[in-house]
């Protein structure tokens, strides 16, 4: 009888498509997949470890485990593991412990394990991990995630991906144009491009030999594909989303009218003490362009609260900059200390319930931008593709520019494109 594994993913996108390529990798192997509710064999936990609360889910989730199957493996892998191997496999019921260079050699390491011994720890210097594996999430979802970069060669003073997913390095556009003929012809209708810093994509190596491509090149490139009628740009730092690309989104076949962009604060002193390759000017001239070139695009902000030294006036001269930007939503992160970083080490820290408060005020502002967004729409005709799901009786989708659809189920209708009245 083959052996069961259940996967679970905490985190960005990225971690979506790197844990269902583990999970092709176990079923390759033999391994049968089963719910994370159901008792399985195996356990593996992706981890992230943004936050806190990254960190605190993971051993959450391990002490489920406990209870409902002692007898099983548990493997952890992903950022959290890369950065803290001894804290996880000195928790209870930890058997094996990943870091990133290792991660897709699952298969192997299972092997070499037998439960009941002492965690082992397969991990490495994050110096030494520099080659790039290609993932993309494949499950019942309409929408896949492909992974096409990873790493990061900034050193943003909060963040410790560098630390835990190593130098910017990406995919061949030759690979990814492989990648996404694969997943076309699983029948995919929209592809959303995923990396840490997608728009340092182009850096590697090919025989040897160093890559010259960008980008541009890639999403240029990709617009010509057969067989997947949506793209989508996941992610991008304002310093990387070039004129160019904004143009050839605003022109393009297959890429959304849609965009994620990375702010963080909308004051200039506390982008300095962040470390950020901006200011707050350069970004209301990107969300400006794009405005200009595609007045119903969706922008997406990334913000970050409570930062150490944000004092009242600069939360609400962010506060204010947002209110008055032609963005479409917020996703509020409330800062938390990271060890290994510069910011851990800042004064003055701002108070806990000031953070959380003032998460909140962002959270309120971010609704009332998307129902504003939304109402703009109303009575105008969008391109929705409805998901693979039915969800209690209804069937969910977005409009090419984002703006989430519901309505009483129809089968079929799951993974078409439909022209719909908003």
């Amino acid at each position: 009888m083959n052996k069961t594994v259940a996967l679970h993913t905490l985190g960005c996108k990225l971690n979506f498509s790197e844990t269902s390529t583990i999970g092709r990798l176990l079923e390759n192997d033999g391994f049968e997949k089963r719910d994370f509710d159901e008792v399985a064999d195996v356990y593996i936990i992706n981890t992230c470890s943004v936050t806190d609360n990254a960190d605190k889910e993971c051993r959450m989730l391990l002490r489920r485990i406990q209870h409902k199957a002692p007898e099983a493996m548990v493997v952890v892998t992903g950022c959290y593991a890369q950065l803290k191997p001894k804290e996880i496999a000195e928790m209870p019921g930890v058997d094996l412990v990943l870091g990133a260079k290792e991660k897709f050699n699952i298969t192997h390491h299972l092997k070499e394990i037998t439960k009941g011994d002492s965690a082992k720890i397969c991990s490495c210097d994050i110096e030494d991990v520099n080659e790039f594996t290609a993932s993309h999430s494949i499950n019942d979802r309409t929408r896949i995630f492909l992974k096409v970069q990873d790493g990061c060669d900034y050193n943003c003073s909060f963040c410790t991906i560098p630390l835990a997913r190593g130098k910017s390095r990406s995919d061949s556009i030759n690979n990814v144009l492989a990648n996404v003929e694969t997943i076309a012809a699983q029948g995919a209708k929209e592809i959303v491009l995923t990396g840490i810093n997608l728009g340092d994509f182009g850096k590697g190596f090919t025989g040897g030999k160093k890559r010259e491509e960008n980008f541009l090149e890639l999403i240029k490139e990709l617009d010509e594909v057969e067989g997947i009628e949506r793209f989508r740009i996941s992610s991008i730092e304002p310093n990387l989303l070039t004129n160019e690309i904004v143009e050839f989104v605003s022109n393009s076949k297959k890429f959304m009218p849609h965009f994620h962009i990375p702010l963080q604060s909308g004051s200039d002193k506390v982008l300095g003490l962040m470390r950020r390759r901006y200011k707050r000017a350069l970004y209301a001239e990107r969300v400006n362009l794009i405005k200009t070139m595609m007045p119903q695009c969706c922008i997406g902000v990334d913000v970050i609260v409570g930062f150490p030294g944000e004092t009242e006036e600069d939360f609400m001269e962010t506060f204010n900059f947002l209110h008055q930007l032609d963005i479409s939503y917020l996703h509020v992160f409330t800062y938390s200390e990271r060890t290994n970083t510069l910011a851990a080490e800042m004064k003055p820290v701002v108070p806990v319930n000031t953070r959380h408060s003032r998460n909140k005020r962002l959270r309120n502002l971010s609704y009332q931008k998307m129902q504003y967004f939304t109402n703009l729409h109303i009575g105008l005709t969008r391109k929705v593709l409805f998901e693979s799901k039915n969800k209690n009786g209804m069937l969910e989708g977005y409009t090419d520019n984002y703006i989430k659809v519901a309505t009483p189920y129809l089968d079929v209708w799951e993974n078409k494109i439909i022209d719909w009245k908003i």
